[in-house]
């Protein structure tokens, strides 16, 4: 018979019985953490290896163990494919030189613990690297940025935290992105130990500051219903906006047809160059709700706007630079569309800059008021050998005048947009 690979959950202080002890005590080779490793019974003979800190070697560990006619041991704690480093082997070793033990998952006994029917909470892991505090500044590569996005799209969590995730830290996350009031902490600590801490009914505020005893699960539950907001061409006085300059801020009807042009899709990865209030950047960001929108403005105050409307709107893909483009575009992700509402006098080189960064099939559309941008916008174009089109908008809305109403003109604006093939 070939050696396997046995990747087996086991629970801190839980006595291991029949099959799975002697499985382990005919091991070759015993991986695991710190803790579990220091719980388990190995054999005196049995060579073990701590991945804490060397996760990225236990695979090639592994195979070379197998190959050599070796039974292998995996130790995990609880369900090893809840979350754990099952998925991860099995996704890495051949079939047939693997198999799984479970135990009860580590959210299984927490929601015991706590009498708390879990079938309907998002079950997610804040385990792996070490990615420090967020903060305002933060991006998408942050480790916490998943989280923070489920975060916005779920109503019941439960967390596996780590020593550096830890719930306080999860907590902190929560209020520097706004969001301190809307969840409520459940805790378990120490699971598996002998003393075992149950913290119910903790607000936001209070985990921040608090400490919890490693391993823990955390349930995290919404106490107020989402808020649902209207997401496309909301009222231009929805906004923060630079005034009396008639606002700096693409107008709802116009805002409307650009993002209907730009093509977006539920991840679509979006840059808006010159973004002004922000508003079609903001508005992006919540028709893509799994993609990213990139916003540079390099105005001071519209900068300020652009975070006041972000913070208003609860954009949590939504990442905005004071800045001028191009220079701060080369750290972007390539995009699927892009706006430019504003060019700083650079409209040729963000236009060639666009169309080299665009993904196969991406959009690029234009906002032009003057005649004189629209020429050399359609020329720069027309140099790079794109196909393009126009499309002129003409508003106007109701006014009263006196018991009655006429219809005032907003300022024409053209869109002129184009697809990379």
């Amino acid at each position: 018979m070939n050696p396997k690979c046995h990747i087996i959950g086991v629970l801190e202080g839980e006595p291991l019985f029949g099959e799975v002890a002697q499985i382990i005590g005919r091991a070759a080779l015993v991986v695991g953490g710190t803790r579990l490793l220091s719980a388990i019974r190995i054999s005196p003979g049995a060579q073990t290896f701590d991945l804490t800190g060397r996760f990225g070697e236990v695979t090639r560990l592994i195979k070379e163990a197998l190959a050599a006619q070796n039974e292998v041991v995996v130790l995990a704690t609880g369900d090893p494919m809840c979350h754990g480093i099952g998925g991860y082997l099995t996704s890495r070793l051949d079939p047939g030189t693997w198999q799984i033990w479970p135990q009860v998952s580590m959210v299984q006994i927490a929601a015991a613990r706590f009498g708390l029917a879990w079938q309907g909470y998002f079950i997610y892991s804040v385990h792996g690297p070490d990615t420090g505090e967020w903060d305002a500044h933060s991006g998408p590569e942050h480790g916490l940025y998943p989280l923070l996005k489920a975060l916005h799209q779920k109503d019941q969590l439960a967390l596996y935290c780590s020593p550096a995730n830890d719930p306080a830290r999860i907590a902190r996350m929560l209020i520097t992105a706004g969001l301190e009031q809307d969840f409520e902490f459940k805790v378990a600590s120490n699971i598996g130990g002998g003393n075992e801490w149950l913290h119910q009914g903790i607000s936001t505020l209070e985990a921040a500051k608090a400490q919890f005893a490693e391993p823990n699960v955390a349930f995290l539950t919404r106490q107020s219903p989402r808020a649902q907001r209207t997401i496309l061409a909301r009222p231009d006085e929805a906004y923060y906006q630079r005034k009396p300059e008639s606002g700096l801020i693409t107008k709802r009807e116009h805002r409307a047809v650009a993002l209907g042009l730009l093509g977006l899709k539920r991840d679509s990865v979006v840059w808006d160059l010159g973004a002004g209030s922000g508003s079609v950047g903001i508005e992006a960001a919540g028709l893509c709700p799994e993609g990213l929108v990139f916003a540079i403005e390099k105005n001071e105050a519209d900068f300020a706007n652009v975070l006041s409307n972000k913070a208003r709107f609860l954009a949590y893909n939504h990442f905005p630079f004071l800045g001028k483009a191009p220079e701060l575009l080369v750290h972007w992700p390539n995009p699927d569309a892009v706006f430019i509402g504003g060019s700083g006098g650079a409209l040729a080189d963000l236009i060639r800059l666009s169309l080299k960064r665009l993904n196969p099939k991406g959009r690029l559309v234009i906002a032009l008021i003057s005649l004189e941008n629209q020429s050399l916008a359609i020329e720069t174009l027309c140099q790079l050998g794109q196909d393009w089109q126009l499309t002129q908008l003409q508003v106007s809305r109701s006014q009263p005048i006196l018991d009655m109403h006429r219809l005032a003109p907003i300022p024409p604006i053209s869109l002129l947009w184009t697809e990379v093939t």
